[in-house]
C-alpha cells in the first residue's frame, strides 16, 4: 500500500500521475484553442491534424512490420541513398554478363550435365546488411585478388551446395537432391563446393582480363557469416546474384565485391562500351599517326647563349657588334622550342650554311 504523501497527504501514485498528465494535457489544448486566430472569411479551413504513431513510425522507416517496402522508407531511405549504385559503374554489367556465358561452359565441363547460369540481378547493399541476410545454412568462399590486394565473398546456398554434390557423386537425374537440414556440412561436401567456388574464380579472372590482369585467389571456406567478415558492416558493395539450374535441380551463386575491392579499376568500369578499352580503333590510330609524321616543327639551331645586362641591350644600335663564344669547329645545339634535340658542327652547303648532326642532345 502506498505511503501518504508527508505534505498533503494525498496518496502518490501511478493514478494521481495519470490525472497530472491529463490535466496538463487539457490545458495545453485549451491554450491552442484562445491563441487560435479566427479564419477570414472565405478561406480555407486550416488543417490542425496531428499525427499518430504509426505515421510517425512510416514517416521514421520504423515499424510496419519490417516489410521491404518499409524498409525503403523514411529516414532509412535517406541514409542509403548515399550509397553508390553500381548503374555508375556500367562496364561491371558487362564483365558479369561475360562471367555468365562462361560459368555456363565451364559447370557444364565440369558437372558433365546440362547447366544454365543466369543474372538474376546486380545491387548495391551494405556488406553488413548481406552478412545478415544470409540463409544459413550456406558456404561463403572468402577470395582474394592479389593484384587489387584486397577480398571478396561468393556464397553458395544449400540448395545448389547439395545439388552439385548429388550431380557429382551419381544421382539420379529427374529427381531433386535431397536435403539434409540441422547438420554440419561434411568434409566431401565442402570439397566438392571448393572445387567449384576455385572454377568460378578462374573464370572471374578471365572476364576482368580485358579490363585489368587480376588473379582471384580462393582462400577459405566458412559456413559462419562472422568468420566471413572481409569489410567493414557500413562499406558499400556490389552483390550480383546468379541461378543455376541443372533439369529440375540447382540453386544460387552470390557474389559480393566491396568497392574498396574494385577501386583500383574504378576509372576503368566507369567506361560506357567495349570498344573503350576491350577493343582498339585501328583506323583512327592508323589516320592519327599519319597525320603527326607530317606535322611540320620549328627547329632552332642555336650557336651561343649569354646573359647581359638589360641597359647594355637597350644601348645597341645598327652595327654594334655581339662576340659570342664560339668557335669555327664548336658544337650547335638544334632545339624544338625549348627542348634539346641534337648537336652538330656548323659548315656550308652550297651558298647555305648547314649543321652536321653529330649526336643526339642528351
Amino acid at each position: 500500500m502506498a505511503e501518504p504523501n508527508e505534505n498533503t497527504g494525498a496518496p502518490a501514485g501511478d493514478e494521481e500521475l495519470s490525472e497530472e498528465e491529463r490535466a496538463a494535457a487539457a490545458a495545453w489544448e485549451n491554450m491552442a484553442t484562445e491563441e487560435e486566430e479566427p479564419e477570414a472569411p472565405g478561406a480555407a479551413p486550416r488543417s490542425t491534424r496531428v499525427l499518430d504513431q504509426n505515421e510517425i513510425d512510416s514517416l521514421l522507416g520504423i515499424g510496419g512490420g519490417g516489410g521491404a517496402a518499409a524498409a525503403e522508407s523514411g529516414i532509412q531511405a535517406i541514409v542509403n541513398s548515399s550509397m553508390v549504385s553500381y548503374e555508375r559503374l556500367p562496364m561491371l554489367e558487362v564483365v558479369f554478363d561475360r562471367l555468365v556465358r562462361m560459368m555456363s561452359t565451364s559447370l557444364r565441363n565440369f558437372t558433365s550435365d546440362n547447366v544454365e547460369v543466369s543474372l538474376d540481378s546486380i545491387s548495391s547493399i551494405r556488406f553488413g546488411d548481406y552478412l545478415n541476410s544470409i540463409p544459413l545454412p550456406a558456404m561463403m568462399g572468402v577470395f582474394k585478388a592479389e593484384e587489387w590486394d584486397n577480398y571478396g565473398l561468393l556464397t553458395v546456398d544449400s540448395s545448389l551446395t547439395y545439388s552439385i554434390v548429388d550431380v557429382l557423386l551419381g544421382g539420379r537425374r529427374g529427381t531433386a537432391a535431397m536435403r539434409i537440414e540441422g547438420r554440419p556440412y561434411t568434409t566431401i561436401e565442402r570439397n566438392l563446393v571448393e572445387r567449384m567456388i576455385t572454377l568460378v574464380l578462374a573464370d572471374l579472372s578471365t572476364t576482368f582480363e580485358p579490363l585489368s590482369k587480376v588473379n582471384f585467389r580462393f582462400d577459405r571456406l566458412e559456413t559462419n557469416p562472422r568468420f566471413a567478415t572481409i569489410a567493414r558492416g557500413a562499406n558499400a558493395a556490389i552483390l550480383a546474384r546468379l541461378r543455376v539450374d541443372m533439369e529440375d535441380r540447382g540453386g544460387r551463386l552470390e557474389l559480393i565485391l566491396p568497392y574498396a575491392t574494385l577501386e583500383p579499376v574504378r576509372e576503368l568500369l566507369l567506361q560506357m562500351f567495349m570498344g573503350e578499352k576491350f577493343g582498339r580503333d585501328s583506323i583512327w590510330e592508323g589516320h592519327l599517326t599519319t597525320e603527326l609524321w607530317q606535322t611540320e616543327i620549328n627547329v632552332d639551331a642555336v650557336l651561343d647563349e649569354f646573359t647581359m645586362q638589360l641597359g647594355d641591350v637597350m644601348n645597341w644600335k645598327v652595327g654594334t657588334r655581339v662576340e659570342l663564344n664560339t668557335q669555327p669547329r664548336s658544337l650547335i645545339h638544334m632545339r624544338c622550342g625549348d627542348i634539346p634535340m641534337f648537336r652538330g658542327h656548323m659548315g656550308r652547303k652550297g651558298n647555305l650554311i648547314a649543321v652536321r648532326i653529330e649526336d643526339r642532345n642528351r
